[in-house]
């Protein structure tokens, strides 16, 4: 009953076209207001425009501690891929459900809604939460808002299982993922006069160079036993835009950077580092010449990682509901870290295939949003008992 009523849920949520560029008022209304037909205490946090919204909702008691289930409600866009059915109508075919968000990761969402219908509230020994966001795609920045007002009003779940597409593996570890876009702005000029101008270009390719030298420096920090792949934190350079012409001093410099952090010191350390060399070196070279020149950063996202612990209630919790024997780490960053960094032990575990996101045709197998079921059922058995 459980299954088909996830799928039923499932097709309503694909049918609404949540891409991370759009609103999603329109689906967070709709799992608020059912989530609030079955006595749910229901926080509604939006961004600056008003226009992205997160629903945090709690059942059963109203005590500390309590399960929470988490999911984000956009999805990747679907310009210029070659779907071969509507990717905002669910459609069914030889055990699959596809649809943009079927994987990644609506299915968890359907299924942890399903639950909420079957349970009896009034037996629920502790609170059961459910966690619904926006702009995960696009840095977790609904999990963020999020988390800093549940850190406000002194919320603090017990566990937390994000329902990322794990093939209904618990993954209790994945990297961290930093993204900046450092801006360079110095003194356009003539070539031929080089000291009568501040190249932006040249300075952000000294920055480069420091954080290609920090690249080699994080390798040496890495932790002992790591059980990432590279085991290391990582630094990747993505663009660098700069410059009119081959003749002119350039005045503005962009560089997109990011980092995988495997411990949130390697962060620390990497961002304290490039503060010092800012201050202390590029940044004097270039007023030096052009009291307004300036070096800027603006932050995409600092999304913590997941750190396996060794004592972690949600990573016992799961594997008791699903019988599962072992326990891995990812590449890909969830939100799991920020709950992590509220105080509340988190596990990744949700049906489908990581390979299956962001594509064309995505989708999930049936099998796998049955797995989920059974699982949330034994949870929902464990509540109420």
């Amino acid at each position: 009953m459980t299954l088909q009523r996830t799928q039923d849920i499932l097709a309503d949520l694909i049918a609404f076209e949540t891409v991370s560029a759009d609103s999603n008022l329109q689906i967070i209304s709709y799992l608020r207001d059912r989530l609030q037909a079955l006595g749910a205490r229901c926080i509604e946090t939006r961004d600056d425009t008003g226009t992205k919204a997160n629903v945090f909702a709690s059942l059963g008691p109203d005590i500390p501690g309590g399960i929470l289930l988490s999911g984000h409600t956009d999805v990747v866009p679907v310009a210029d891929q070659n779907w071969t059915s509507d990717p905002f109508l669910m459609t069914e075919k030889d055990g699959r459900l596809y649809g943009r968000g079927t994987c990644d990761m609506k299915g968890f969402i359907a299924a942890a809604l399903a639950l909420a219908e079957t349970l009896d509230v009034s037996k629920l020994t502790q609170p059961l939460h459910f966690a619904f966001t926006y702009d995960e795609e696009t840095g977790c920045l609904g999990a963020q808002n999020m988390v800093n007002d549940l850190s406000e009003r002194g919320i603090v779940p017990d566990i937390a299982i994000i329902g990322e597409p794990t093939e209904m593996r618990l993954i209790e570890g994945h990297k961290g993922c930093y993204e900046y876009t450092t801006r360079f702005i110095g003194l356009e000029g003539h070539s031929s006069a080089p000291d009568d101008g501040v190249n932006a270009a040249e300075y952000a390719a000294r920055y480069v160079g420091k954080l290609l030298e920090l690249r080699q420096i994080l390798k040496s920090r890495a932790p002992t036993n790591s059980p990432f792949e590279p085991p290391w934190t990582t630094i990747n350079v993505g663009f660098f835009n700069s410059g009119v012409a081959h003749n002119v001093i350039a005045s503005k410099a962009d560089v997109g950077w990011e980092m995988r952090p495997v411990q949130a010191s390697d962060a620390d350390f990497v961002k304290q580092t490039l503060t010092d060399y800012v201050t202390h070196s590029l940044l004097p070279e270039m007023q030096a010449v052009h009291s307004e020149a300036s070096i800027t950063q603006d932050i995409t996202a600092e999304v913590a990682g997941l750190e396996p612990m060794e004592e972690n209630a949600a990573r016992k919790l799961v594997a008791e509901l699903t019988g599962a024997n072992g326990t891995g780490v990812v590449s890909f960053a969830t939100e799991a870290g920020l709950f992590q960094q509220l105080g509340t032990h988190a596990i990744v575990c949700g049906p489908g295939s990581i390979t299956q996101a962001h594509k064309a045709d995505e989708y999930v197998e049936i099998e796998q949003l049955d797995l989920c079921c059974r699982m949330l059922d034994r949870l929902g058995q464990r509540l109420t008992s």
